[in-house]
């Protein structure tokens, strides 16, 4: 009980606390992550992390593919599946609306 009221206490503070800062606060805090993601470095360090990605996936992938785990599966599933795993290759980026570093949507 006394957890419930400490865990309604804390909800009730941030609350009063959030609405103090209201809409304007959010929307600079919103508008500060978008220029921060905008930001020319941030991008580039954001393309070479998803390049790293892509290659370990791939080396990944023909790793367990030429093992006998991957020839196991290799036996159980057809092709047509393994294409549809490539478009996890570009996610989309919720900020911008664009796929990756360069690519549009």
């Amino acid at each position: 009980m006394r957890g419930k009221l400490l865990f309604l206490g804390g909800l009730a503070a941030g609350f009063v606390l959030g609405s103090r800062a209201g809409r304007e606060k959010y929307e600079e805090i919103r508008a500060n992550a978008e220029k921060f993601w905008q930001h020319p470095t941030v991008q580039e360090a954001a393309g070479v992390a998803q390049a790293q990605a892509n290659k370990l996936y791939t080396e990944g992938k023909d790793k367990i593919q030429s093992s006998k785990l991957g020839e196991k599966l290799g036996t159980t599933h057809t092709d047509s599946t393994s294409s549809s795993t490539d478009e996890l290759l570009a996610p989309t980026d919720s900020l911008s609306g664009t796929k990756g570093p360069g690519g549009t949507l």
